[in-house]
């Protein structure tokens, strides 16, 4: 009984010292909260400036929208937007276009999120938005996202009767 009670313990230990060993391993591969912080700036630092080469190549397809640079709480990122004026039917009203994309701040659900939000003529158009854990994000779904919201938004507008 004695020699059971022997290999009963070193195999307690055993699996002891495997769930520990786990259990550092998965606490080493998880990201520290300031790690993730530097990653969820360095990713929004890259994809804001892609945001505002894009989106400032809509004005120069579609004269009079103004470009502005989104930064601070809402995020960052940019927008374009016009005003136009319509004198149909005797009245006079205003015309609001707007195609806003952003990267979210940090938060703490350790994701990178990407929102747009766009207007036609005074009525929205789409509000999109798409987010990925820090640890996997892939880049190169976000830029297709960027292109793509943005492709959409300016088919719809040439479509809305200028």
């Amino acid at each position: 009984m004695n020699d059971f009670e022997d290999r009963l313990k070193k195999a307690i230990q055993r699996g002891e010292k495997r769930s520990a060993a786990k259990s550092e391993a998965i606490r080493a591969q998880a990201l520290s909260e300031e790690e993730l912080r530097e990653l969820h700036s360095k990713l929004r630092l890259q994809l804001s400036d892609y945001i505002e080469k894009c989106v400032g190549a809509l004005p120069n397809h579609f004269p009079g929208f103004q470009l502005e640079t989104i930064y601070g709480e809402k995020g960052w990122g940019a927008a374009c937007y016009r005003d136009d004026l319509d004198l149909t039917g005797g009245r006079r009203r205003s015309l609001y276009s707007r195609l806003e994309m952003t990267i979210r701040p940090y938060s703490s659900v350790h994701v990178l999120e990407l929102t747009a939000k766009g207007a036609i003529r005074n009525k929205e158009t789409f509000n999109r938005s798409y987010f990925e854990k820090l640890e996997e994000v892939d880049v190169d779904t976000f830029t297709n996202y960027i292109d793509v919201w943005i492709i959409e938004y300016a088919e719809i507008y040439s479509g809305a009767g200028r």
